[in-house]
């Protein structure tokens, strides 16, 4: 069995991964079969997890209009390679998840040739983008969506929609003790930590981590500030932003998670991030921003009143937004001095990430949301056969 997975973002890739191993499981318990082999697009995760990447994500994962033209060249180079690739291998199926400028493309291109595609993780079509959804009912066999309210959207529009519930939800927390992430970081176990998230695009943290790092130094040295480096960035270009601070020292980390997990508050930029502080119960502000211009062709677009995942899974306001003009390293560090302590900001703000877990969860029987997923993807296989 040959499958085509395509993912552009850091989120997107431990997604593919996960699908990958639970692929594997499944159809290694359903007696002797061949093997699956996986090729596409993705990151360091993916290829750890056996798949032959054609395209590291890193080379194409941008964000925002203009962000994007500046590097369509290269893009389009890649694109082309990936459906070449298809068309001499012609894979069994094909996942794309979530990454809807490269990936709805690739759905077209795929569809044309006669490759069946499932569509694992939704773009925010319901959010913004609502004509795309033309090109998913031509090209998507299934959406795969990991947001209950996704599915009653698709299927109204009369496309088959699958809510597999949330990988995210079925993790368990880091196990690398509080002492054991100091020791490894050289970090004070005894003071509060900050997590500051920037994102895990070139384009989105250029724009953040600059307001983060000011933040910080508004917010002063009482604080340990760590900065998890996403699997999409290089570490030395990450790095390249201290070269004109002067606030409170920063420490880059490798785990999110266990970043997020051992700190007492945290600055996230909008993305999967987000979900990943709430689910691990971290209260957090959720900051972003996106060039100007893009903002203005956007922001008139787009159909929901709130930015935050958490808060539109909530559907009401459980994190505060900091977006475009409102993100200010004067209003970072207010956020988080009304979260730091002990009181009732910080108390109903957990209370609300129990919320989103409970909605997150799926009702269906049968393990994880990975595994759910899988048992999709082999359906269809087994239907086109």
């Amino acid at each position: 069995m040959r499958i085509l997975i395509s993912a552009g973002e850091a989120s997107g890739e431990f997604y593919g991964a996960e699908l990958m191993q639970a692929l594997r499981q499944q159809v290694s318990e359903n007696g002797p079969n061949p093997a699956i082999d996986f090729f596409g697009v993705g990151g360091q995760q993916m290829r750890t997890a056996g798949c032959d990447l054609l395209v590291d994500a890193r080379e194409i994962a941008e964000v925002g209009i203009i962000e994007v033209i500046k590097h369509i060249p290269n893009i389009y180079r890649r694109f082309r390679q990936v459906v070449r690739e298809a068309e001499r291998h012609r894979p069994d199926v094909a996942v794309l998840i979530d990454f809807p400028d490269f990936n709805l493309r690739l759905a077209r291109e795929l569809h044309q040739r006669g490759v069946p595609v499932i569509y694992y993780v939704s773009p925010q079509l319901w959010a913004w983008k609502q004509r795309r959804i033309e090109q998913v009912r031509k090209y998507v066999r299934e959406m795969l969506v990991i947001f209950p309210f996704e599915e009653r959207f698709y299927r109204e529009r009369g496309i088959a929609a699958k809510f597999v519930g949330h990988p995210l939800a079925d993790l368990p927390a880091p196990k690398v003790t509080r002492e054991e992430f100091a020791a490894e970081y050289k970090l004070d176990p005894e003071r509060q930590w900050i997590a500051l998230l920037p994102g895990s695009r070139r384009g989105e943290v250029s724009r953040i981590f600059s307001g983060l790092l000011q933040a910080a130094q508004l917010l002063g040295p009482e604080y340990v500030y760590t900065v998890p480096v996403a699997s999409t960035l290089h570490a030395d270009w990450v790095a390249s932003f201290l070269r004109d601070y002067s606030g409170p020292p920063i420490t880059f980390t490798r785990d999110a998670r266990a970043t997020l997990l051992h700190a007492r508050a945290a600055a996230v930029a909008s993305g999967t991030s987000t979900l990943e502080a709430a689910l691990i119960g971290t209260p957090f502000a959720m900051v972003y921003q996106v060039a100007p211009l893009t903002w203005a062709l956007g922001r008139r677009l787009v159909k929901v009143d709130r930015f935050a995942m958490v808060n539109l899974i909530a559907e009401r306001d459980v994190v505060p937004e900091l977006v475009q003009a409102e993100f200010t390293p004067q209003r970072v560090c207010a956020e988080l001095r009304r979260i730091i302590p002990e009181g009732e900001a910080r108390a109903t703000m957990i209370a609300g990430f129990h919320e989103v877990r409970r909605r997150l969860a799926s009702n269906e029987a049968g393990g994880r949301a990975s595994e759910r997923a899988a048992r999709a993807v082999l359906s269809v296989v087994e239907s086109s056969a």
